[in-house]
């Protein structure tokens, strides 16, 4: 948390709060936050610049300025809290943007695992190639066939494999294992024993869970709410995910919890069979 969809609900949501808006002071917090330049440059640069849009690649966010970008992680717990006036941050705010119109935006992250990157734009393009993010999970984005020759050469449970990035960017381990569940998978399959036909379904399944997830506004798991403040509501889609002794919605199976390489991980254990289990 917070995943693709919640990411993308949060990059809507600054879109339409801070667009346009001129950046008149950054104060920081907790340093480390900062993960380059140092501190001091960090404010200094952002300083006087306008804030043009809000994009997204994968989890990060890239807010593009006038003169370079920021790229925001939010990782386990950030996330971000806008204010109409001078607010005094709370104790868990680390970083706090003030716009000449008085109006301020305030990073909160309870844990401090996420991070901050200033970069100049012809730097932008790089910095993303060093993280070897795979494509964006749409139709558009998101070749079957390069997903299905990386599938068969990998070696490892197909679950660890989809939240690694590389395959396709966006899938933490609720939506991983909402598409699993729909694409009928057991998270422990090796990644190489899918036929064509699993492979295909489940990156079908991957772009409808994603899309669907987006459309709710994101899920709404312990503390996450947007940047206006809303809570999503894709908890109320979940068939896999937190349902564990609920009955599935195909087969009426009640939903197991199982560790997948130390992750927690649901399933159906009728619907969901682990290959060489077949009767």
């Amino acid at each position: 948390m917070p995943e693709l969809p919640e990411v993308e609900t949060v990059r809507k949501g600054l879109n339409q709060l801070i667009s346009a808006k001129t950046i008149r002071q950054v104060e920081v917090f907790w340093p480390r936050i900062i993960e380059s330049p140092a501190v001091e440059v960090f404010c200094t640069k952002l300083q006087n610049q306008v804030i043009k849009q809000v994009l997204r690649r994968g989890k990060f966010l890239i807010i593009e300025l006038s003169e370079g970008c920021l790229i925001s992680h939010l990782r386990m717990e950030g996330k971000y809290h806008f204010y109409q006036q001078e607010t005094a941050p709370n104790k868990h705010e680390h970083v706090v943007f003030r716009f000449t119109d008085g109006t301020e935006l305030h990073y909160q992250d309870v844990r401090k695992f996420g991070r901050m990157t200033y970069l100049p734009k012809s730097q932008v393009s790089v910095y993303f190639e060093t993280k070897k993010l795979g494509p964006e999970p749409t139709v558009a984005d998101f070749d079957l066939e390069v997903f299905a020759t990386k599938v068969k050469a990998s070696h490892k449970k197909i679950k660890p494999l989809l939240l690694n990035q590389q395959l396709v960017v966006g899938l933490g381990n609720i939506y991983v294992d909402e598409a699993l569940w729909q694409a009928k998978i057991h998270p422990e399959t090796l990644a190489k024993a899918l036929t064509d036909s699993e492979i295909k379904v489940l990156h079908q399944a991957i772009i409808e869970v994603l899309h669907r997830a987006v459309e709710a506004g994101g899920t709404t798991i312990r503390s996450y709410v947007n940047a206006l403040g809303d809570a999503g509501n894709f908890q109320v889609q979940l068939n896999a995910y937190g349902q564990t002794g609920q009955p599935c919605v195909r087969c009426q199976t009640p939903i197991i919890k199982i560790k997948v390489e130390q992750r927690g991980t649901h399933l159906c254990p009728t619907c969901q069979i682990k290959k060489g289990e077949q009767q």
